[in-house]
C-alpha cells in the first residue's frame, strides 16, 4: 500500500468480487523487494479498525494517557463501561478479521503452490542447461587436445629444420674460414717467397710492409711469418733429416728468418719512435695505437720497459732529491721523527705520481697490469733501494757509534721507520694496481739483509743503553757527593750514605727500552716461533739489566750496613779505661749507631724499590709478554724460569742485607741495654717506698728506638718476607733479652718491675704477627714470676707449663735469696731430671 501526497493511501492489494464486504486479493509481486510483514499487516486491518488507528496515534502523543490500552484491553469511565455492558459487545469487528485472516490464509497457500511450481519448473531448465553446457565444454577440450598435438608436431618440424639450417650454416662458414684461410695462406706464402728471395734486401718487398698506414697488418704478417719460419727451422732441426731437399728447405728459411728479424726490428724502432713523440705529445690515441701494434712484438714487452724506463720518476736528479727530503741537509744529524714524515711525504708522492701514471697506461697500452707490474716493480727495486741505502747504514758491532751520535737505538729506530713507511708504500701501490707482482714479497726483500741479524743489534743496542744509563747515574752520583760533602769517618758516619740508591724511575726507563724493542721485534716478525724466539732475547736483556740493576743497588746498601758494623766494632773499649776516653768513646759509638739507623733505612728503602721493580718487571711481563710467547710450545714456562733464576741474585742480597739489618738492630739493643740498664733497676732497696710500676729506662729506650728503626721495614717489606724477618728478628730479641738478664739479680720488686719490662716488649713484638714470638714472650712473662712468689711455691709455678723448667730454673739462680734460701737443693728434690 501507498500513500499520496493529500494523505490518502493507495493499496497495493485489489478488491475481489466476492461476498465478503472487503475482500482482498493479494499478488506474488507484493513480496518483492523491501518487504515487511508490518506494514502487509497493517494494510490488512486498518480498514477494519480505524479507530484503533487512531487510538494508537493518540497514545503515541499523549505517552500515557488514561484511557491507553493496557494488556490487550481498551480502559473506559466508569459510566461509560456500565452503559457498553447494556448496549454493544467489546469488539464488534472480531468476525470481519477472522473472515479476513481465513481468506488472506488461503490466497497465501495458492500463492505458495504457484512459486513451488514455479521453482519446479527452473529447476528443470538449470538441469537441462546445466547437461548442454558439460557437454560443449567436453567438446571444446578434445579440439584445444588435437590442438596441442598439432603445434607439438609443427614445432618439431620446425626444430629439425632449424638444425639442418644451422649445419648447412656451419658448413657454409667452414668453407669461406677454409677459403679465407687458404687466401691468406697464398698472401703468406707470396710475403715469405719475398723475404726469403736474398739475405739482407728489403728494397723488394710489396708496398704493403713500407705503407705507414697500413702498419699494424705489416706487423701482424711479419710475426706470423716469423712464427712459421722459426717453427719450421727448429722441426727440421730436431727430425733426421733423410731428404736433401729438406736441408735446402731450411736453409732458404733461414734467410727469411734474418730478413724477418731485420724487418722486425726495424719497425720495432719505428714504432717507438713514433710512441715516443705522442707521449711527448700527450697523444694518447696515437700512444695507444703504437703499442697496440707494439703488443704484437715480444707481447709489447719492449714498449712497457721503455715507456717506464723514460719516466721521470726515475731521473737521477729526483731520486738525489728523494735522499735531501728525507735526511735533510748534508752533515745533519736525522731524527726518527723528521726522517717518519720526510717518508711519508715522498713515499704520497710516489704513490700519487704512480696513480696518474695508472691513468695513462689504463688509456695506452692493452695489457695495463703488465705494464703497472713492471712500473712498481721499477720503483720498489730502483727508486726506493737507492734511498734506502743511504738511509739504512749498518753501524759495527764491535765499535758502535756513540750514544752522543745517536748509538745503536738510532739505527734501528731508522730502520723500524722505514720499514713501516715502505709496507704502508706497497699497500698503497697494490690498491692503485700491479697486476700478478708480488708487492709485499719485493717488499721484504729489500730488508732482509737488516732483519737477518737484526736481534743482534737490538740486544747490542739495549746493552749499550745500559751502559750509558749506569755512567750517567754514576757522574750523577760523585756529583752530588763534591757538591754536599763527605762527612768524616771520625764522627762515625756512613760514607756511602751518598751513594746512589735503586731507583724505580731507571727500572721504569729500562722497561721503556724493551717496550720498544719488543714493538721492533713485532715488527720484523711474521712467524710466531721466530717472534716468540726475538721476544725471548730481548726479553732476557732486560732481565739481565735489571737484575744487575738491583743487585748492585742492595750491594752498595749492604756495604753501608757493613761500614756501620766496622765502626760499631773500633769503638768497642775495655773496661779499665778513663772517664774521659770513655765520654769520647761513648760519643762516638753514639754516632756509629746513628750511621747503622740510618743504613738500615736505606736498605729497607733499597729493598722496598727493589720489589717495586720486580712487580714492574712481573706486570710488563703478564701484560705484554706472556701474549707473544704462548703460541709456541714451552716459550712461556722457559720465559719464566729465565726470570725467576734472574732474580735469585738480588734475592740472595736481599737476604744477606737483611740479615746484617737483624745484627744492626740487634747490636744497637745490646748497646743501649749495657748503657741504660742498671744493677737497682731489678735490686730496688726494701726502703718501705712503694714500687716502680714503670717499664725500666733501658726497656723504654729499646722499645722506642725499635718503634723507630722498624717503622721502614713495616713499609718496605710485604707478604712473607716481611713475617719472616719480623719472626727471626722476634727470635733473637728473645734470646738477646735472656742473655742480658742472666747479668743481674732479682727481688721480688725487681721482679714485678722485670714483669712489666717483659709486658711492655710483648706488647711491642705484638705488631710482629708472629705468634711463635708471642708464645715465647707470654713464657717469659709466666717465668718471671720466679722472682715474685715465695720460695716454697716455686714447685707449683710451672706445673702447667713443664717445658719451661729448663730455662725457669736459671731465672731461679738469678733470685738474690739463691743462696740463703737454699734454693738449689730444693730445686734438685722437686725436679730431679733437671739437674
Amino acid at each position: 500500500m501507498k500513500e499520496t501526497r493529500d494523505g490518502t493511501r493507495t493499496d497495493r492489494f485489489s478488491k475481489s468480487p466476492s461476498t465478503d464486504s472487503h475482500p482482498l486479493l493479494l499478488d506474488i509481486d507484493d513480496f518483492k523487494g523491501d518487504f515487511s510483514f508490518d506494514a502487509l499487516f497493517g494494510n490488512l486491518v486498518n480498514e477494519l479498525l480505524p479507530s484503533y488507528l487512531e487510538e494508537e496515534t493518540d497514545n503515541s502523543e499523549g505517552h500515557g494517557a488514561n484511557d491507553a490500552m493496557a494488556n490487550g484491553h481498551l480502559r473506559a469511565p466508569s459510566d461509560a463501561g456500565k452503559l457498553a455492558q447494556g448496549s454493544s459487545p467489546l469488539f464488534p469487528e472480531v468476525d470481519a478479521l477472522l473472515s479476513l485472516f481465513k481468506n488472506s490464509c488461503i490466497q497465501l497457500i495458492d500463492l505458495r503452490k504457484q512459486i513451488d511450481g514455479k521453482l519446479y519448473n527452473l529447476k528443470k531448465e538449470v538441469a537441462a542447461q546445466d547437461s548442454k553446457h558439460r557437454k560443449t565444454l567436453s567438446e571444446l577440450e578434445k579440439g584445444v587436445d588435437g590442438l596441442f598435438d598439432s603445434f607439438a608436431r609443427l614445432d618439431s618440424r620446425i626444430s629439425s629444420v632449424g638444425q639442418t639450417a644451422a649445419k648447412i650454416g656451419d658448413h657454409l662458414q667452414s668453407a669461406d674460414a677454409q677459403r679465407e684461410t687458404a687466401s691468406q695462406t697464398i698472401d703468406l706464402i707470396k710475403y715469405l717467397m719475398e723475404f726469403n728471395s736474398s739475405p739482407g734486401d728489403l728494397m723488394e718487398l710489396s708496398p704493403l710492409f713500407s705503407d705507414d698506414s697500413r702498419v699494424a697488418e705489416a706487423a701482424s704478417i711479419a710475426q706470423k711469418l716469423r712464427s712459421f719460419a722459426e717453427e719450421d727451422i727448429g722441426r727440421q732441426g730436431i727430425a733426421v733429416s733423410s731428404v736433401v731437399g729438406n736441408a735446402t728447405a731450411s736453409r732458404g728459411l733461414e734467410v727469411a728468418v734474418a730478413n724477418l728479424q731485420e724487418y722486425c726490428n726495424e719497425l720495432e724502432n719505428r714504432l717507438l719512435a713514433r710512441f715516443d713523440t705522442a707521449s711527448q705529445k700527450r697523444e694518447l690515441s696515437t700512444m695507444a695505437e703504437c703499442a697496440k701494434i707494439l703488443s704484437q712484438f715480444n707481447r709489447g714487452t719492449s714498449a712497457m720497459q721503455h715507456y717506464v724506463g723514460l719516466r721521470p720518476m726515475f731521473d737521477l736528479e729526483v731520486m738525489n732529491e728523494d735522499a735531501r727530503l728525507v735526511l735533510g741537509d748534508p752533515g745533519s744529524q736525522p731524527s726518527p721523527s723528521n726522517v717518519a714524515r720526510g717518508l711519508s711525504s715522498l713515499y704520497k708522492e710516489i704513490t700519487d705520481t704512480v696513480r696518474k701514471e695508472a691513468a695513462t697506461i689504463t688509456a695506452v697500452f692493452p695489457s695495463p697490469n703488465d705494464v703497472m707490474s713492471i712500473l712498481v716493480q721499477r720503483v720498489l727495486e730502483d727508486r726506493v733501494p737507492k734511498l734506502l741505502e743511504k738511509l739504512l747504514v749498518k753501524p759495527s758491532l764491535l765499535n758502535p757509534p756513540p750514544m752522543e751520535e745517536g748509538g745503536l737505538i738510532l739505527y734501528l729506530r731508522m730502520l723500524a721507520v722505514a720499514y713501516e713507511k715502505t709496507q704502508d708504500l706497497a699497500r698503497d701501490l697494490r690498491g692503485v694496481g700491479c697486476g700478478d707482482l708480488d708487492v709485499e714479497g719485493l717488499t721484504e726483500s729489500l730488508f732482509l739483509p737488516h732483519k737477518d741479524i737484526y736481534i743482534e743489534y737490538e740486544q747490542a743496542s739495549l746493552r749499550q743503553l745500559y751502559k750509558s744509563k749506569m755512567e750517567e747515574l754514576r757522574a750523577e752520583s760523585q756529583q752530588s757527593s763534591e757538591s754536599t760533602g763527605t762527612i768524616g769517618r771520625s764522627k762515625g758516619a756512613s760514607i756511602s750514605s751518598s751513594q746512589q740508591q735503586i731507583s724505580v724511575t731507571v727500572v721504569t726507563e729500562f722497561v721503556r727500552w724493551n717496550e720498544e724493542a719488543i714493538s721492533r721485534a713485532t715488527l720484523f716478525s711474521s712467524q710466531p716461533a721466530t717472534l716468540a724466539a726475538n721476544v725471548r732475547a730481548v726479553f732476557t736483556c732486560l732481565l739481565d739489566q735489571v737484575s744487575l740493576y738491583i743487585t748492585e743497588g742492595l750491594e752498595r746498601a749492604r756495604d753501608s750496613l757493613t761500614e756501620a758494623a766496622a765502626l760499631r766494632e773500633r769503638f768497642v773499649l775495655g773496661t779499665s779505661v778513663s772517664r774521659r776516653v770513655a765520654a769520647a768513646a761513648a760519643s762516638a759509638a753514639e754516632a756509629a749507631a746513628a750511621a747503622g739507623e740510618s743504613s738500615f733505612r736505606s736498605f729497607m728503602v733499597a729493598v722496598q724499590r727493589c720489589g717495586s721493580s720486580v712487580a714492574i718487571v712481573q706486570q710488563y711481563f703478564a701484560n705484554s709478554i706472556s701474549r707473544l710467547l704462548l703460541p709456541v710450545d714451552g716459550a712461556h714456562a722457559a720465559s719464566c724460569e729465565e726470570m725467576a733464576s734472574a732474580m735469585s741474585s738480588a734475592e740472595g742480597a736481599a737476604y744477606k742485607g737483611l740479615q746484617q739489618c737483624i745484627e744492626t738492630v740487634m747490636a744497637e739493643v745490646e748497646r743501649l741495654l749495657s748503657a741504660e740498664q742498671k744493677a737497682t733497676d731489678y735490686r730496688s732497696p726494701d726502703d718501705g717506698i712503694a714500687p716502680d710500676h714503670r717499664p725500666t729506662t733501658a726497656c723504654t729506650r729499646v722499645v722506642a728506638y725499635l718503634s723507630r728503626v722498624l717503622e721502614s721495614a713495616f713499609t718496605a717489606l710485604e707478604g712473607l718476607n716481611k713475617q719472616a724477618f719480623l719472626t727471626e728478628l722476634g727470635n733473637r730479641l728473645h734470646k738477646g733479652l735472656l742473655n742480658h738478664w742472666q747479668k743481674f739479680t732479682f727481688n721480688p720488686s725487681g721482679g714485678l718491675r722485670l714483669k712489666r719490662d717483659i709486658t711492655e716488649y710483648g706488647e711491642f713484638v705484638r705488631s710482629f704477627n708472629a705468634p711463635t714470638v708471642d708464645e715465647k714472650f707470654e713464657l717469659l712473662g709466666i717465668m718471671a714470676n720466679v722472682f715474685i712468689v715465695a720460695p716454697e711455691s716455686l714447685s707449683t709455678l710451672f706445673e702447667g707449663t713443664p717445658s719451661i723448667r729448663k730455662d725457669a730454673q736459671r731465672f731461679i739462680q738469678l733470685r738474690d735469696d739463691y743462696k740463703s734460701a737454699k734454693l738449689a737443693a730444693r730445686l734438685s728434690s722437686l725436679w730431679p731430671s733437671s739437674s
